[in-house]
């Protein structure tokens, strides 16, 4: 069986465990040695992927059904970077603060690039590098935070299901119900093992 190549997802949407520096938000943090995350692990924290033609999402007929089978009536754009984004240092240290959402945050990079960083089961930071053509969906109750990468620019594709909610709730906010949904359907270990609780 091959690994890596045979999932055109790996082109548009890579993932790793950062390591714990301060050094600015915009570089990679990979560990050493470089530690990468399969989208199969991904998936395993609710985080989905789709590789989608980013040059012609008007008429994309993938997209499409996704929308219409998960519902994603609400669609709009945003660009992210100092030229387009109105207060935009104060922004990207709002986005960068760990926060969850009660509903799923879906965004399509249609230009440009990001991260999104995730945590694992054991409350360890993911970085998932999201370029043109990567869609994800991070699941409602799960902590995360983006920053764009040193490019400097992304223009994402903002889904939702009926009228958007974009509010954040930063860490802590265990006592919400999106985010004990959460844990009960992605982080409790399968086969009576000894569950992981972020709340503790």
């Amino acid at each position: 069986m091959t690994m890596g190549s045979a999932d055109k997802r790996e082109e548009v949407i890579q993932a790793w465990y950062m390591d714990d520096s301060d050094e600015d938000q915009r570089l990679p943090h990979h560990r050493e040695p470089k530690e990468y995350v399969s989208l199969d692990k991904l998936a395993e924290l609710g985080v989905l992927s789709w590789r989608l033609d980013a040059d012609n999402y008007e008429n994309d007929e993938e997209l499409k059904k996704i929308r219409e089978e998960r519902g994603y009536s609400y669609m709009d754009f945003c660009e992210v970077c100092p030229e387009k984004l109105p207060n935009y240092e104060e922004k990207i240290k709002n986005f960068f603060e760990e926060h969850l959402h009660t509903d799923e945050e879906i965004r399509y990079c249609v230009a440009g690039s990001g991260y999104f960083d995730v945590r694992d089961h054991n409350d360890k930071w993911i970085r998932v590098w999201v370029k043109k053509g990567g869609m994800i969906v991070l699941p409602a109750g799960i902590y995360h935070r983006f920053t764009l990468d040193t490019d400097n620019y992304i223009k994402a594709m903002r889904l939702f299901v009926g009228d958007p909610i974009w509010t954040p709730f930063n860490r802590p906010h265990d006592h919400l119900p999106a985010r004990k949904e959460y844990i009960e359907n992605f982080l409790r270990e399968e086969g009576g093992g000894q569950a992981v609780d972020a709340a503790a």
